[in-house]
């Protein structure tokens, strides 16, 4: 479809960041990168691209969306890659075994829109092109966004899926579109500090002997994580609970003076 205007300069308006999970190909990342730029997005990361960064095949796909390959950020892990935002959704075509609210893409881009206008950040995390994203993944997020395809035939090329969901977010952008979200509640803290929370919860519970069954740890802890993420934390309420976890933690490791010392068997015998 062509009509770009080469006299026409990009506008870096504040928008939701595009991660890509363990992309594999340079050409699904050049063909996002194309659609990014078409819907006006320009904040891209990669977390452990297969072949690395750059890419010279993803240039050549992008289609000189020169500004997007040149701002793009490769991060080891979903976690680093998501830190310092506040709201994420992650694109997932089948619904997961988790109590978390699931939304189209338009409802999605107005959430976004409404989150990013009070001068926060939002991004929308996309799997891997043969198995998408891991539940562990899925669990770091806010939501899931679904798209209304066929059943029979749900999978989504990489760049299809976030051509979607970048033309939904302008879309709503252009008309306006807006959410009542000034509750009067503190902002939600950046996705860097739930993740420390987590990670503290979840090594204070390893000690504690919580996890009695290894096989079942994981599943255990995507529920976990996916109940603490509903919460909406502000920095002040998640500081608040590691400071809960501590004072537990501590008291785990304090002797209890007034508990009697359990006898073994020969005391139990000479009694």
């Amino acid at each position: 479809m062509a009509g770009t205007d080469s006299s026409q300069t990009f506008n870096y308006r504040p928008s939701p960041a595009v991660i890509l999970c363990e992309p594999q190909l340079g050409e699904n990342i050049g063909t996002a990168a194309r659609a990014m730029a078409n819907f006006g997005l320009w904040d891209l990361r990669l977390v452990n691209p297969r072949d690395g960064w750059p890419n010279e095949r993803a240039v050549a796909a992008a289609s000189r969306a020169d500004h997007v390959i040149e701002k793009v950020q490769v991060f080891d892990t979903v976690e680093a890659a998501v830190a310092d935002l506040s709201l994420v959704y992650a694109t997932t075509a089948r619904r997961r075994d988790m109590q978390k609210e699931v939304f189209g893409p338009d409802v999605a881009g107005q959430r976004v829109i409404a989150h990013i206008a009070t001068g926060q950040k939002a991004g929308f995390l996309f799997g891997r092109e043969r198995w998408g994203l891991y539940n562990e993944e899925v669990a770091l997020s806010d939501a899931i966004v679904t798209l209304p395809v066929e059943p029979a035939f749900a999978s989504l090329n990489i760049a299809q899926a976030v051509l979607i969901i970048a033309y939904e977010w302008r879309r709503q952008t252009d008309e306006g579109a807006q959410l009542p979200f000034d509750s009067g509640l503190a902002e939600p803290a950046p996705r860097e500090e739930l993740v420390g929370l987590f990670e503290h919860l979840e090594g204070v519970l390893d000690q504690t002997g919580f996890f009695t069954t290894p096989d079942k740890r994981p599943s255990m802890v995507n529920n976990l994580r996916t109940a603490l993420t509903r919460g909406q934390f502000s920095s002040q309420e998640v500081r608040t609970l590691r400071g809960v976890i501590s004072s537990i933690d501590r008291r785990h490791e304090r002797p209890n003076p007034n508990r009697q010392r359990p006898r073994d068997k020969d005391e139990e015998q000479s009694s």
